[in-house]
């Protein structure tokens, strides 16, 4: 074991946070510690590395085991490059690597005598240093940083001149070089792109240490956790397996849970029903036995009602009306921001009921797409269409469609002038501001509020044809398992920038991958992408190896491509719908002989049919007809509606 929390408890202003926590962490664990916003995980972080004080309880780690922590916004400062900031780690290792160069140039020069004694401590130098991996300690350095996303001309980059998120990052590969026996890690996956996620889900994977994580990437849990710890309602409870595991028997418990309230709360109506009963009766014996029922009722432990799933934000997506079928058209679209070119000659299409997401790397130019198509960037070449009766909604991750000076109420009134003070209140009730909350000007919130809000005014907005830019920002994972029901429930379409590889999955029905300064079409959801991705990059490779002369017809070729694709969505819809078709006739006809069955059955009861031999025959023969053919109708019945 390396870690054992033990009843910890933890207060604000008398506000329980935590309340009797426990859990251990074995040797080769990958632990998860999920719960909504705000539910104390990063406050438990803090305990664990004592930096908070707990109120009670007791944190233990293992005698010579060491922790690495990286909490949610660290970073890391100085003039150093990236590479020498992350080659500080290796500190020992290059020690080491100095004294065997220096014993070298001694043994040169030494006597016999001393000669020796050199070779000696140069074997010992030498052991320590292959044991440290001193060999392959500057091919570790560039590994880490590749994983990370930063190519080699950005190693000699000063760390000063770095974002926000590129330090993060920095920081995150300093703790994974210096190998910890436990990591703990806030949010990791918060300034990575989709390819970091995958490296980083991968080395942790094989990490030979134990990991604790708190993150709201449900994909990335999936992959890496063997135990969930849940803070919910300040208490904490370890489950084994990975976050679907959790969820499956987190719904199994809720429901017991919620089960065994209701029933407890059954019986206390009932005794206090028949105490009640009792002292009507006003006689001593009646009146002794409700004493002793209240007696045994106050000994109750009384359960506390289960929080319901997902009861606090209130999500309804709808459009006002419905768009023609032809709802997007980009064709011949390029952008360079001097001499950085994002893509060129990009051309899609998007239909009615689509919901399309585009992914790819940090800086390939996904948000300005969607920016082109709400006519915020100008492209450098190329049409962007919007078809008939289309009405967009756009959420933008900056959060630039709200106005900072303004309050929440009155974000909303401006906006949509004709609803009601109680119906602004509402709406706003069931993105979670109540109260005075609704005063508050929109620079006060955090992202996730700001987030909330977007979502409100989209919800308001009625669109038929929603574009969003990375929505899940800043959403804890219920808010946005809720975001995900309400858009796979909404009808109209829908345009999406992600990184969330769960969201993806859940909501996707094609995706459009941006790399390599073009668009990869994908008739399916996240799991189909990572099917078919090594198969499409293999043929744009072998394209990309064609001679120059040939760039004309790549490009010609890349358009069939993208026409085929289209072709064979449209003849998968075409196909989808006449099965329908062909089910529905099925079913028409299945129910017609049914009722001609019954008809006959009726005719040769009566009494003018049931003495006319030849009228029997005739209906019994039909009969047998009909049946023949309800026989291969439910069969094919069945194939179709599998």
């Amino acid at each position: 074991m390396i870690l054992s929390v033990s009843n910890i408890h933890k207060s604000f202003h008398e506000v329980p946070v935590l309340r009797n926590v426990s859990f251990h962490i074995e040797d080769y664990d990958k632990a998860a510690i999920v719960g909504i916003n705000g539910a104390g995980k990063t406050t438990l972080l803090r305990i664990i590395m004592g930096e908070l004080s707990a109120d009670e309880g007791l944190v233990t780690v293992s005698r010579d085991k060491t922790i690495g922590y990286l909490s949610q916004h660290e970073a890391v400062s100085g003039e150093n490059t990236i590479y020498d900031e992350l080659l500080s780690v290796k500190q020992d290792v290059i020690a080491l690597e100095q004294k065997i160069r220096s014993t070298e140039l001694q043994m040169k020069t030494a006597s016999e005598e001393t000669l020796q004694r050199l070779m000696n401590t140069y074997a010992d130098l030498t052991h320590a240093f292959e044991s440290a991996n001193g060999y392959a300690y500057k091919s570790e350095v560039v590994g880490v940083l590749k994983g990370l996303g930063f190519v080699e001309e950005e190693f000699t980059r000063s760390v000063s001149t770095l974002s926000g998120g590129q330090k993060t990052r920095v920081a995150l590969g300093k703790l994974l070089l210096l190998k910890p026996n436990l990591i703990i890690l806030d949010e990791p996956t918060n300034h990575l792109d989709m390819s970091s996620i995958t490296w980083l889900e991968t080395y942790l994977l094989n990490y030979k240490g134990a990991v604790i994580i708190v993150s709201h990437d449900r994909y990335f849990l999936d992959r890496i956790s063997n135990k969930i710890i849940e803070i919910d309602n300040t208490q904490a409870t370890v489950f084994t397996g990975n976050y679907s595991d959790y969820a499956a028997k987190k719904e199994i418990l809720r429901t017991a849970q919620y089960n065994a309230y209701m029933k407890q709360q059954q019986e206390i109506k009932h005794q206090e029903a028949v105490i009640e009963k009792l002292k009507s009766f006003n006689r001593e014996k009646s009146i002794r036995r409700a004493e002793s029922r209240e007696k045994m009722l106050e000994k109750i432990d009384v359960l506390e009602k289960p929080v319901e799933v997902r009861s606090d934000m209130h999500l309804h997506l709808e459009p006002k009306y419905a768009s023609g079928n032809d709802v997007l058209h980009v064709e011949d679209l390029s952008k360079s921001f001097g001499s950085l070119t994002l893509f060129e000659h990009l051309g899609f299409e998007i239909k009615k009921g689509e919901h399309v997401a585009i992914i790819g790397d940090n800086g390939t130019g996904k948000t300005t797409i969607l920016k082109m198509i709400n006519d915020l960037v100008a492209p450098d070449t190329g049409e962007i269409r919007l078809g008939t009766n289309v009405a967009v909604g756009y959420y933008d991750q900056e959060h630039h469609v709200l106005h900072m000076d303004k309050t929440l109420f009155e974000e909303i009134s401006d906006d949509y002038p004709s609803l009601t003070n109680t119906e602004i209140r509402n709406t706003l009730a069931a993105f979670l501001f109540t109260g005075e909350d609704v005063f508050k000007q929109i620079k006060s919130l955090s992202g996730g509020e700001r987030g909330r809000v977007s979502l409100a005014k989209l919800m308001l907005s009625e669109a038929n044809f929603l574009i969003l830019d990375e929505p899940t920002n800043h959403l804890d994972i219920m808010s946005k398992e809720i975001l995900e029901d309400a858009l796979n429930a909404y009808t109209g379409t829908i345009l999406y920038v992600s990184h969330d590889r769960y969201f993806i999955n859940k909501t996707a029905s094609r995706i459009l991958d941006l790399n390599r300064r073009t668009l990869t079409n994908y008739l399916g959801n996240y799991e189909y992408y990572l099917e078919k991705k090594e198969e499409q990059l293999a043929l744009i490779d072998a394209a990309a190896q064609n001679n120059t002369a040939c760039d004309s017809i790549s490009s010609s070729s890349a358009s069939t491509d993208r026409k085929q694709d289209w072709l064979a969505h449209k003849e998968q819809q075409a196909a989808q719908r006449k099965k329908e078709n062909e089910l529905k006739k099925c079913e028409e006809r299945i129910e017609q002989l049914e009722d001609r069955n019954r008809e006959i059955d009726t005719l040769m009861a009566s009494p003018e049919v049931c003495t006319n031999v030849a009228k029997l025959q005739e209906l019994s023969k039909e009969q047998e007809s009909n049946n023949n053919e309800l026989t291969a109708l439910y069969e094919k019945w069945e194939l179709l509606s599998e």
